[in-house]
């Protein structure tokens, strides 16, 4: 994980099955990004959507910077992700696929300190794809209990 990571979208691997992943920059205003270093930010509602040639996020809130409440900035917003050309006729393949969306999996600062989305190319689960990620996790779970009173009764001789 990122050591400047603002938020994540948690709720995206359990909704959707994640076939590829992107970085990509993100258009933001000068108390937009004051908010992020606050991690005020959420993503969970969000998706990306190309329009016009264009991606743009729609539904991530960024709390209003409280020392810029002159600058009265719709915390919902819809705001530009910065793509080559290239990479954004890739993404458009890929979501014209039936079933396929843009998803934003993480929020960070890279090392150079600029605000970046991980953005998924995702494929939504059915019920029963969510139940089954259900029993795997709790399937591993015990597996792992299992081991650690394994050792833990192995120490104890």
């Amino acid at each position: 994980m990122h050591n400047g990571t603002i938020t994540t979208n948690r709720r995206a691997r359990y909704e959707y099955f994640i076939e590829d992943t992107l970085e990509v920059g993100i258009e933001l205003k000068g108390a937009e990004v004051k908010s992020l270093r606050e991690h005020k930010a959420s993503i969970a509602e969000s998706y990306a959507a190309i329009e016009d040639g264009q991606v743009w996020l729609h539904g991530m809130h960024i709390a209003p910077y409280q020392p810029a409440a002159d600058q009265d900035l719709d915390p919902y917003r819809r705001r530009r992700l910065l793509l080559h050309e290239a990479q954004i006729k890739r993404l458009d393949r890929s979501v014209r696929q039936k079933g396929y969306t843009l998803i934003p999996l993480k929020l960070y600062f890279n090392e150079r300190g600029y605000a970046k989305v991980e953005l998924g190319v995702c494929r939504g689960k059915r019920q029963y794809d969510k139940r089954e990620a259900i029993k795997e996790r709790e399937f591993q779970r015990r597996a792992e209990r299992a081991v650690s009173e394994h050792r833990s009764r192995q120490r104890d001789r």
